[in-house]
């Protein structure tokens, strides 16, 4: 019996990397940038999913490869109530659960995509560790409001890949390490890992952490209470502001 085939999807904010796994081993792969402008372009996040998924489909052809040669589709977890990492069938309710929360977000995109090829080719489809991953310590969701409460929404897919990959260069288990993780793209964030379960991370969906190529990261609060009451922004303008449209884009343009 040969080893399944697997058709991996993982959108970014600005770009989509795919890939084909036989077992194991990487059959094909490529990163399908998107042009800032024409993701400007689009006023949600699902709006996307056309071009998104018509460029996974130019993929696969390019690569080879037809659905029918397929055994799942797997696309990086979107924004989720708050879940334990690991691995989940896209159903109804998951599909319903993304689009109600994951407006935002080109994650959400993974397990949509994934489950529309999947759907044609009649296989399954999951997602793994969703961004809205929540393993965070009590004390971590404290912030300086007792009105507001810290929310983990993080890279998770990558970040416990990577950690993975660390501990297993170390000669180690994941659930056996302490590791500090950063992941660095259209967002940035950095999270604690202990003993499996990412403790402590900073928010990069909400504002926190360091600023990135296309989101503002931590601002000054007086700053951002003066815009929001300016009466130049609507509330959705000011969360484009934060992630999507801030960082190195508000800049520079670019």
């Amino acid at each position: 019996m040969r080893d399944p085939r697997l058709l991996v999807i993982n959108p970014g904010s600005t770009s989509t990397k795919v890939a084909v796994f036989q077992g194991e081993q990487v059959a094909a792969s490529e990163t399908l940038r998107h042009d800032a402008a024409a993701i400007a372009a689009f006023s949600r996040i699902f709006d996307q999913f056309d071009m998104r998924k018509e460029a996974v489909v130019e993929f696969l052809a390019r690569a080879g490869f037809a659905m029918n040669q397929l055994s799942a589709v797997i696309g990086r977890g979107g924004v989720l109530p708050p879940v334990e990492g690991g691995v989940y069938e896209v159903d109804d309710a998951i599909v319903e659960a993304l689009y109600e929360h994951g407006w935002n977000h080109a994650s959400s995109l993974g397990g949509l995509i994934a489950r529309d090829i999947a759907r044609a080719a009649r296989i399954p489809a999951y997602i793994a560790d969703p961004v809205t991953t929540d393993e965070l310590d009590d004390v971590a969701r404290y912030t300086g409001l007792p009105e507001i409460e810290r929310r983990s929404v993080f890279h998770a897919l990558n970040q416990k890949a990577v950690a993975r990959q660390a501990a297993s260069a170390l000669g180690r288990e994941y659930h056996d390490c302490n590791l500090i993780v950063v992941h660095l793209g259209g967002g940035i964030s950095v999270g604690g890992h202990r003993k499996g379960r990412v403790a402590e991370v900073s928010n990069a969906l909400d504002g926190e952490g360091p600023y990135s190529p296309e989101r503002s990261g931590t601002l000054p609060n007086t700053g951002v209470i003066r815009l929001c009451f300016s009466g130049d922004y609507t509330e959705r303008e000011m969360r484009r502001k934060i992630t999507g449209q801030g960082g190195l884009v508000a800049y520079l343009g670019t």
